[in-house]
């Protein structure tokens, strides 16, 4: 049985990593007691809360952190007829905070994450293990039966070609969870007492050409390589489904990162995944998605994008058409995603005038 780290006030004092270029994006209902137990690790950081739901409701924050915290009254204010991209009563609106930021990174988690312990029984500071991964190169092109080189201790194995050493930039760190698996609602049916008690110290870059589901809970990314694909679709409430959020934007932002040479790490960090959700209330929410997923992984896995998509924009602006006329077919929601997905990016570049996106292709790397 694993448990999580409860005395995390006595963890060593670390130097925070990249304090004032990184947001730590929350999306909530609630109070966010959680915040306590990462303290130690988040205090320094500036934090983007998106709270979910009724408005008019008061969440409470702990005091010492420095945040700025938005509800739908606010998203309504400041895109306008534009706010209709972000979705309402889901977890899925934390991508208006990814939108708003001003910083290089982001780090968003669910505020029924908390802290994990290793094996050794410390406790883990996993913005300080994803902040290692997105500042170390992937590589996407020739897997690395060390896992990722760039970690003490390993490097590249016999055999793995020099030319292809110097890695190309991460632009994702996708993290894992103890206790609590990111089960759908048919294995949370069928397995309710799984746990998750298998710490792999392991960190690998998912290869090119390779799809992934993505969560959203413990996730890492550069928003200046990879922002713009980071929409978490039309989600919620009004909307035929739920619980692929965090899966649609990773299906797209993979697709972008092979495009643009970009590398995509997954494995450490772990939090502790504390609450089982209703597989019931889940198994509604994902209904059409376990049937429409048939169509849509086989539709990422062929995706192709034009040597003019140079720019995160450019490659999900050209994605948007394609999920127009091919998915459309599959049921009109896409339809209506795929025009979610232009104005999401139209808000984006309002928001952010300069250009969130610098990367570039060039020799197939960027």
């Amino acid at each position: 049985m694993v448990e999580p780290a409860t005395d995390t006030k006595s963890a060593a004092k670390v130097v925070p990593l990249l304090k004032d270029e990184l947001d730590i994006v929350i999306p909530t209902i609630r109070n966010l007691d959680f915040l306590e137990m990462w303290r130690p690790f988040f205090e320094p950081y500036h934090l983007i809360i998106v709270q979910d739901g009724d408005p008019s409701k008061t969440i409470r924050v702990p005091d010492g952190f420095d945040y700025e915290l938005y509800n739908r009254n606010d998203i309504n204010k400041i895109l306008g007829p534009k706010a209709s991209c972000i979705s309402f009563k889901d977890s899925a609106c934390r991508c208006f905070g990814y939108m708003v930021s001003k910083k290089k990174y982001i780090f968003t988690i669910d505020d029924d994450c908390f802290v994990a312990k290793d094996p050794s029984g410390k406790a883990i500071n996993a913005l300080e293990q994803h902040i290692k991964n997105i500042l170390s190169p992937s590589t996407p092109f020739f897997f690395n039966t060390l896992y990722d080189p760039y970690r003490e201790g390993a490097d590249f194995v016999r055999g793995y070609p020099f030319s292809l050493r110097e890695g190309v930039p991460t632009a994702v760190s996708h993290g894992l969870w103890l206790n609590i698996p990111d089960y759908d609602a048919p294995t949370q049916l069928v397995k309710p007492l799984e746990r998750n008690t298998r710490y792999v110290d392991a960190v690998l870059t998912i290869p090119k050409g390779t799809l992934f589901p993505m969560c959203g809970m413990n996730l890492c990314f550069d928003r200046e390589l990879i922002g713009p694909a980071m929409y978490f679709g039309l989600m919620g409430d009004g909307q035929p489904i739920g619980r692929y959020d965090d899966m649609w934007a990773g299906w797209c932002t993979k697709v972008i990162c092979d495009h643009l040479g970009l590398g995509v790490k997954t494995g450490l960090p772990y939090i502790y995944h504390s609450k089982a959700s209703n597989p019931f209330v889940n198994l509604k929410k994902e209904y059409k998605g376990i049937f429409w997923q048939e169509e849509i992984i086989p539709f990422f896995q062929a995706a192709s994008l034009s040597k003019e998509c140079t720019t995160v924009q450019k490659c999900y602006i050209e994605l948007s058409k394609q999920v127009k006329e091919k998915l459309g077919k599959v049921d009109p929601y896409f339809d209506k995603l795929a025009d979610a997905m232009v104005t999401w990016i139209e808000a984006w570049d309002e928001l952010n005038p300069t250009g969130a996106s610098s990367a570039k292709v060039a020799n197939g790397k960027a």
